[in-house]
């Protein structure tokens, strides 16, 4: 096996971990983050862009705060070197209103991976006015006219 079959063996197994960790995370298992982030990890979404593992932890725990049986369902992987690409469907309840109502977004993830296997940038990619804003009671109906105006 070649160097470069080698690194990719490896980023396979710790993605095949990482999807294993973060379609079962929960509130009691955010003390394992550090088993699959590099202390100097960098974590971007559409409303964060941190650095290191307090940071990201605060996003995850803010998560769960706010919303109601989070669940990330991965429905693809494609692996390249150090690098890999997720498909996600994320699925909660909201907490603060709607309940009972499930909510869905859908999203990718880029991550890059260090020689030792954990996650050196987990860049979330998701489109948070069609898939949150439009979904708020107020700001929805607004956003929703904006895009029909936009679109004619």
């Amino acid at each position: 096996m070649n160097q470069a079959q080698h690194e990719a063996a490896d980023c396979a197994d710790a993605v095949r971990a990482f999807v294993r960790y973060f379609e079962s995370l929960s509130a009691q298992s955010l003390h394992e983050l550090d088993r699959y982030y590099a202390a100097n990890a960098r974590f971007k979404d559409p409303f964060n862009d941190v650095t290191g593992m307090a940071a990201i932890r605060q996003i995850f725990d803010h998560m769960f705060l706010a919303t109601k049986q989070p669940q990330f369902v991965v429905t693809r992987t494609v692996c390249q070197g150090s690098q890999c690409f997720l498909t996600w469907e994320f699925r909660f309840e909201f907490k603060n209103f709607k309940q009972g109502q499930k909510q869905l977004i859908l999203g990718a993830t880029h991550l890059e991976f260090s020689s030792t296997g954990l996650v050196t940038l987990h860049r979330d990619y998701w489109d948070a006015a069609e898939e949150m804003y439009e979904k708020l009671p107020v700001l929805g109906g607004l956003m929703r006219w904006l895009k029909k105006r936009v679109n004619q």
